[in-house]
Protein backbone atom coordinates (compact mmCIF):
# COMPACT_ATOMS: atom_id res chain seq x y z
CA UNK A 1 0.00 0.00 0.00
CA UNK A 2 1.40 3.33 -1.30
CA UNK A 3 -0.91 5.71 0.95
CA UNK A 4 1.55 7.68 2.39
CA UNK A 5 4.10 7.70 -0.31
CA UNK A 6 1.34 9.10 -2.60
CA UNK A 7 0.28 11.52 0.48
CA UNK A 8 3.61 13.24 0.76
CA UNK A 9 3.91 13.86 -3.25
CA UNK A 10 0.25 15.37 -2.93
CA UNK A 11 0.96 17.25 -0.79
CA UNK A 12 4.66 18.54 -2.39
CA UNK A 13 2.64 19.54 -5.31
CA UNK A 14 -0.08 21.08 -3.14
CA UNK A 15 -3.19 18.66 -4.72
CA UNK A 16 -7.01 19.39 -3.20
CA UNK A 17 -6.82 15.22 -2.38
CA UNK A 18 -5.81 12.10 -2.64
CA UNK A 19 -8.41 9.41 -3.53
CA UNK A 20 -8.03 5.87 -2.52
CA UNK A 21 -10.75 4.36 -4.20
CA UNK A 22 -11.50 0.28 -4.16
CA UNK A 23 -15.00 -1.74 -3.11
CA UNK A 24 -13.42 -4.23 -1.15
CA UNK A 25 -14.35 -3.47 2.78
CA UNK A 26 -11.25 -4.73 4.01
CA UNK A 27 -8.98 -2.97 2.16
CA UNK A 28 -11.22 0.12 2.65
CA UNK A 29 -11.05 -0.77 6.43
CA UNK A 30 -7.39 -1.41 5.97
CA UNK A 31 -6.79 2.20 4.75
CA UNK A 32 -8.78 3.79 7.22
CA UNK A 33 -6.85 2.52 9.80
CA UNK A 34 -3.60 3.78 8.63
CA UNK A 35 -5.07 7.01 8.23
CA UNK A 36 -6.25 7.04 11.51
CA UNK A 37 -3.21 6.10 13.06
CA UNK A 38 -0.95 8.91 11.42
CA UNK A 39 -3.89 11.52 11.86
CA UNK A 40 -5.35 10.80 15.47
CA UNK A 41 -3.13 7.79 16.74
CA UNK A 42 0.35 8.07 17.77
CA UNK A 43 1.52 8.18 14.81
CA UNK A 44 0.65 11.86 14.81
CA UNK A 45 2.47 13.10 17.38
CA UNK A 46 5.37 10.66 15.72
CA UNK A 47 5.12 12.32 12.83
CA UNK A 48 3.49 15.09 12.26
CA UNK A 49 4.59 16.00 8.75
CA UNK A 50 3.29 12.66 7.73
CA UNK A 51 -0.16 13.72 9.40
CA UNK A 52 -0.26 16.65 7.01
CA UNK A 53 0.20 14.61 3.83
CA UNK A 54 -1.85 12.25 5.18
CA UNK A 55 -4.84 14.36 5.76
CA UNK A 56 -5.35 14.72 2.39
CA UNK A 57 -6.55 11.05 2.22
CA UNK A 58 -10.10 10.28 1.43
CA UNK A 59 -11.17 6.83 0.76
CA UNK A 60 -13.72 5.70 -1.60
CA UNK A 61 -15.72 2.70 -2.97
CA UNK A 62 -16.42 3.75 -6.11
CA UNK A 63 -14.60 6.08 -8.53
CA UNK A 64 -18.39 7.50 -9.43
CA UNK A 65 -18.13 8.61 -5.20
CA UNK A 66 -14.75 10.27 -5.69
CA UNK A 67 -15.80 12.15 -8.63
CA UNK A 68 -19.40 13.36 -6.81
CA UNK A 69 -16.94 14.40 -4.20
CA UNK A 70 -14.53 16.75 -6.04
CA UNK A 71 -17.54 17.92 -8.08
CA UNK A 72 -19.21 18.86 -4.89
CA UNK A 73 -16.30 20.63 -3.39
CA UNK A 74 -15.47 22.47 -6.31
CA UNK A 75 -19.00 22.86 -8.06
CA UNK A 76 -17.36 21.78 -10.93
CA UNK A 77 -17.07 19.11 -13.41
CA UNK A 78 -14.34 17.15 -12.96
CA UNK A 79 -11.49 15.90 -16.27
CA UNK A 80 -10.51 12.53 -15.54
CA UNK A 81 -6.83 11.49 -16.66
CA UNK A 82 -6.34 7.94 -17.07
CA UNK A 83 -2.66 6.62 -16.91
CA UNK A 84 -0.71 3.57 -17.54
CA UNK A 85 2.24 1.85 -18.41
CA UNK A 86 1.17 0.90 -21.96
CA UNK A 87 1.10 3.54 -25.14
CA UNK A 88 -2.45 3.89 -26.79
CA UNK A 89 -3.60 6.14 -29.60
CA UNK A 90 -4.68 9.39 -28.68
CA UNK A 91 -2.66 9.95 -25.63
CA UNK A 92 -1.70 13.52 -24.54
CA UNK A 93 1.98 14.44 -23.72
CA UNK A 94 2.95 15.95 -20.44
CA UNK A 95 3.72 18.98 -21.83
CA UNK A 96 0.16 19.16 -23.17
CA UNK A 97 -1.66 18.62 -20.13
CA UNK A 98 0.30 20.53 -18.46
CA UNK A 99 -0.59 23.66 -19.95
CA UNK A 100 -4.46 22.65 -20.08
CA UNK A 101 -3.94 21.55 -16.28
CA UNK A 102 -2.28 25.74 -15.91
CA UNK A 103 -4.97 27.35 -17.92
CA UNK A 104 -8.20 25.30 -16.24
CA UNK A 105 -10.57 26.56 -13.74
CA UNK A 106 -12.38 23.24 -12.98
CA UNK A 107 -10.66 20.16 -11.07
CA UNK A 108 -8.70 17.57 -12.88
CA UNK A 109 -8.68 13.56 -11.18
CA UNK A 110 -5.20 11.90 -12.43
CA UNK A 111 -6.27 8.12 -12.36
CA UNK A 112 -3.51 5.87 -11.21
CA UNK A 113 -4.31 1.64 -11.54
CA UNK A 114 -2.13 -0.93 -9.73
CA UNK A 115 -1.59 -4.07 -10.73
CA UNK A 116 -2.75 -4.73 -13.87
CA UNK A 117 -3.46 -0.82 -13.97
CA UNK A 118 -7.00 0.65 -15.21
CA UNK A 119 -10.09 -1.23 -16.72
CA UNK A 120 -11.00 -0.09 -20.08
CA UNK A 121 -14.19 1.16 -18.89
CA UNK A 122 -12.36 3.20 -16.68
CA UNK A 123 -10.16 4.71 -19.13
CA UNK A 124 -13.12 5.05 -22.14
CA UNK A 125 -14.76 7.28 -19.32
CA UNK A 126 -11.58 9.61 -18.93
CA UNK A 127 -10.90 12.79 -20.83
CA UNK A 128 -7.70 12.61 -21.63
CA UNK A 129 -5.45 9.65 -21.32
CA UNK A 130 -1.51 10.77 -20.44
CA UNK A 131 1.19 9.10 -22.22
CA UNK A 132 3.62 6.51 -20.23
CA UNK A 133 6.44 7.42 -18.54
CA UNK A 134 8.85 5.19 -20.87
CA UNK A 135 12.16 3.79 -19.74
CA UNK A 136 14.74 2.22 -21.71
CA UNK A 137 13.48 -1.66 -21.83
CA UNK A 138 11.48 -2.62 -17.94
CA UNK A 139 7.76 -0.83 -18.39
CA UNK A 140 6.39 -1.13 -14.60
CA UNK A 141 7.06 1.53 -12.02
CA UNK A 142 5.25 0.95 -8.67
CA UNK A 143 2.26 3.10 -8.86
CA UNK A 144 4.12 5.80 -5.97
CA UNK A 145 6.69 6.11 -8.39
CA UNK A 146 4.78 6.70 -11.29
CA UNK A 147 2.62 8.84 -9.33
CA UNK A 148 5.31 11.23 -8.34
CA UNK A 149 7.64 11.21 -11.59
CA UNK A 150 3.63 12.23 -13.09
CA UNK A 151 3.31 15.00 -10.65
CA UNK A 152 6.66 16.56 -10.68
CA UNK A 153 6.13 16.42 -14.91
CA UNK A 154 2.75 18.32 -14.67
CA UNK A 155 3.43 20.54 -11.85
CA UNK A 156 7.27 20.90 -11.25
CA UNK A 157 8.56 23.90 -11.29
CA UNK A 158 10.69 23.56 -14.19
Amino acid sequence: MDIHDIARSAKTFDLGGVYIITPLESQNDLVQRVIRHWIDGQGASYNPTRKTALSLVKVETSMEGAIGHISRKWRAKVKLVATGARPRPGCIEYSQLKEILSEASQPFLIVFGTGWGLTEEVIHNCDYILAPIEGSQYNHLSVRSAAAIILDRLLGRR
